[in-house]
């Protein structure tokens, strides 16, 4: 029997590790036995991927041969897509914003912390840090390794742009829905198993 995944989830622009899909996701976690993290990153990218990427190395050095899996939702999304590529982890994406020093020139300026509403600055020289850390396009990733989950009404992001980045990702794409994404809740199971399912 595979063993059980340790699920690090990635939180989006402005978010926290205590948004809806974190939690929901928590939820299951902890009802089926399966460790689970969802840091509170910093706005600014460069320590945000610094925080992901030791906490990737540890839990890989800690708890070998047990499997690391990531999943993340719109930037949350791009950060661990970034982190699948590098360390060769499944993972699966929420709305995933593909292209983040693009999506987020829209955000410069005054941005607001959806966990306690206060302000914070976003720079041009974030955009310049997130594409610092931006794979290579299309991804390399296959069907059991990434799975996109993505929904055509999403309101922020166009989910035409990850198509062709992910080409060779299992991909499933529902009508309608918005950028929470609609009925995550249904999914949680089959993330589980994806991860379970897959060997380097």
């Amino acid at each position: 029997m595979s063993k059980q995944p340790i699920i690090i989830f990635v939180h989006g622009f402005g978010s926290s590790g205590f948004g809806s899909k974190a939690e929901q996701m928590r939820a299951h976690c902890a009802a089926h036995d399966i460790r689970f993290f969802a840091p509170s990153l910093s706005h600014i990218p460069v320590l945000a991927w610094q925080t992901l990427s030791e906490l990737v190395e540890q839990l890989n050095a800690l708890i070998a041969p047990r499997k690391v899996a990531v999943m993340g939702s719109s930037l949350g999304g791009f950060y661990a897509h970034a982190l699948a590529c590098r360390y060769d982890l499944p993972v699966v994406l929420i709305n995933p914003s593909m292209h983040a020093a693009e999506s987020l020139r829209r955000a410069l300026g005054t941005a607001i912390n959806f966990h306690d509403n206060s302000p914070y600055e976003w720079r041009t020289d974030y955009l310049e840090q997130l594409e610092a850390i931006t794979p290579a396009y299309p991804s390399k990733l296959g069907a059991k390794q990434c799975w996109l989950l993505t929904q055509t009404a999403d309101e922020v992001l166009d989910y035409r742009e990850a198509l062709p980045a992910l080409p060779y990702a299992k991909q499933t794409i529902i009508s309608g829905g918005n950028h929470g994404f609609v009925g995550f809740e249904k999914y949680l199971d089959d993330c589980v198993e994806f991860f379970r399912a897959f060997e380097r």
